[in-house]
């Protein structure tokens, strides 16, 4: 039997400061000009605190929405993990050319009206959000490096969160969830079929990464042949699987 048990801790303000630093109290200070990012396929990053209030604006292609979380204890799929409500980053792509990152389907435009707010895995209404912005270089989007670059990049920011995150008071959490998943030999035994992305560039996906909804760490399931990959009810629970697409 493994028990994976999910601590929360809301924060009710973000807001810019002089360092990135989140506190179990409920707020996070964000200081884009102490974040730097190096990679030969990336031309800029832009990052921005967007309110619950500030939705009616532009928004680039939506890469995905990504939880702050982070095992306190054991690997993915048991032990402790922590995690931020109230709060999702926003990954966001473009190239100089302003292509934007996606193939078919994009999702720029006004951000009010590009998401399904308060669905499950969309944030909810009051939610902040911080958008984090890439501009790859030309072309860079058509191959797999491209955008793995731009994920690549997005975790390194959400590590620097998340490292604090796992040093959290264990006792003040606004909310703590477990889950059991033991063997029960006498009941049925079900299995749930994904289908998930693996044709390449934007269509890709990532499994078993080191930190929930992570991506460092993780295997594309291009690399692993597009063949099947077993997993446990709680390590889908724990964000075992980040889609690219």
């Amino acid at each position: 039997m493994t028990t994976l048990t999910i601590k929360s801790y809301h924060i009710n303000n973000v807001q810019l400061g002089e360092k990135n630093l989140v506190l179990e109290t409920g707020s996070l200070t964000l200081s884009p000009k102490l974040l730097f990012f190096d990679h030969p396929l990336i031309e800029a990053i832009t990052i921005k605190i967007i309110p619950p209030d500030s939705r009616n604006q532009f928004t680039n292609t939506i890469m995905d929405v990504i939880p702050l979380s982070a095992k306190a204890l054991g690997s993915l799929g048991e032990g402790i993990t922590h995690t931020l409500t109230g709060v999702y980053v926003l990954l966001t792509g473009v190239d100089t050319n302003g292509r934007q990152i996606c193939n078919g389907g994009g999702s720029e435009g006004i951000l009010a009206e590009q998401v399904a707010w308060g669905r499950a895995g969309t944030p909810a209404d009051e939610d902040f959000l911080i958008s984090f912005n890439v501009v790859l270089k030309a072309d860079a989007w058509v191959s797999r490096a491209g955008p793995d670059a731009a994920h690549l990049a997005c975790d390194q920011f959400c590590a620097v969160f998340r490292q604090q995150l796992r040093a959290f008071d264990p006792q003040v959490y606004t909310e703590k969830h477990v889950f059991d998943d033991h063997p029960r030999p006498n009941a049925k035994q079900v299995v749930l079929v994904k289908e998930v992305s693996g044709q390449g560039a934007i269509y890709d996906t990532r499994l078993f990464p080191t930190e929930p909804a992570g991506f460092q760490g993780s295997k594309s399931i291009i690399d692993m042949g597009c063949m099947p990959q077993l997993v446990t009810p709680n390590e889908y629970r724990d964000g075992i699987i980040r889609a690219m697409d």
